[in-house]
């Protein structure tokens, strides 16, 4: 391991330097002498001892060193996952979460975020079948993230939004909205009402199908994950009126970890394609097929029935959804939730997020 002195002193725990009941800094990072040299540099069996030129004293015990180091954090995970095909989950047979379990217990939520948090999807099940229940469902873990499309959402096949959401077509496997700058972080969704057939979800771990374009064209993964592009949401309709543009690569990563974070596919929504040169769009064009080609394997795709009283959460930055078309009349509700918050839940209940 390696340290930088100024980072050294930069990250002092003293007293004079951090706040350890606000766990926030109080030293002013840019009155750091940049050339700075410790005076001299004592080690214990557990603490590595700097003393600096104005004589003060920093301690750091040799296992928060380990841990905060850049090389520990390189191997680190941020947040463990259990990547899947349709046969892979449903071998797991992750179990579902009742909804008085979910609302009343810790125990119960806990459950339902930890299988949330390592396959993407996750399930709660005999939920009154109303906007209000799936509403007090949704808060338990989150702030709701209003949008364009409201709070909550309640929608049927009659074209009421500039959105192919609301018809009775069939829609490919993509994200929701790819054209904020921050796409939403979980969806939620329940089907209040059904009078017709047809009309499955469809589920795909896009993280799964991305990791099998890195295993089989690693050069064709990293163009995903630097080439930014466009998506579009343009509406017209009664008094909706908006133009929403996001701008991000397909694939994102953490630069240090090289950790996908967030998956960007939505051809639907997709601008013009006006930010990749053209020595290089042709490669992007093949790169996009061969994830296309994973998302599309019919063994990565997981169908399941929404129903009245089963509430389906979806992590969008991470799984793909679609639907087939259906006949007759179709009620959803649901909602969008901040990706800050349902993390924060998580971790105040001791999982790793």
């Amino acid at each position: 391991m390696r340290f930088d002195y100024v980072w050294l002193r930069d990250h002092c725990r003293s007293a004079s330097c951090y706040n350890s009941k606000t766990h926030q800094r109080s030293l002013d990072t840019a009155s750091v002498d940049l050339c700075i040299k410790p005076k001299t540099i004592h080690l214990d069996e557990t603490t590595l001892f700097f003393t600096w030129s104005d004589g003060h004293v920093t301690r750091y015990d040799l296992k928060w060193l380990v841990k905060n180091s850049y090389e520990g954090q390189k191997q680190k995970v941020i947040q463990p996952r259990i990547l899947w095909n349709a046969e892979i989950y449903q071998q797991a047979q992750v179990p579902s979460v009742d909804f008085q379990s979910f609302l009343e217990t810790n125990e119960g939520l806990k459950k339902f975020l930890q299988n949330f948090l390592l396959y993407g999807i996750a399930f709660v099940e005999n939920v009154p079948p109303t906007q209000e229940h799936t509403q007090k469902l949704a808060e338990r873990i989150s702030l709701i993230r209003e949008t364009i499309y409201g709070r909550m959402w309640y929608f049927t096949s009659d074209f009421s939004r500039g959105d192919t959401a609301y018809t009775k077509l069939a829609l490919d496997r993509h994200t929701d909205t790819t054209y904020f700058q921050e796409p939403c972080g979980i969806q939620v969704f329940h089907c209040l009402k059904h009078e017709g057939t047809g009309g499955r979800t469809l589920l795909v771990d896009g993280f799964y199908a991305a990791e099998q374009v890195l295993q089989k064209a690693p050069e064709e993964f990293e163009l995903l994950s630097k080439v930014p592009l466009k998506h579009e949401y343009i509406e017209d309709t009664g008094q909706c009126r908006n133009h929403m543009i996001g701008i991000g690569p397909v694939l994102n990563i953490y630069p240090w970890n090289k950790e996908l974070y967030l998956i960007r596919y939505n051809n639907y929504d997709r601008a013009v394609i006006n930010t990749i040169p053209y020595d290089v769009v042709h490669r992007w064009y093949r790169a996009h097929r061969t994830l296309t080609a994973e998302l599309r394997r019919p063994e990565n795709e997981f169908w399941v029935k929404l129903k009245p009283g089963r509430v389906l959460f979806i992590d969008n930055w991470r799984v793909l959804h679609g639907r087939e078309c259906f006949t007759g009349y179709r009620q959803l509700c649901g909602c969008y939730l901040t990706r800050d918050d349902v993390l924060n839940t998580a971790r105040l209940l001791g999982l790793q997020a």
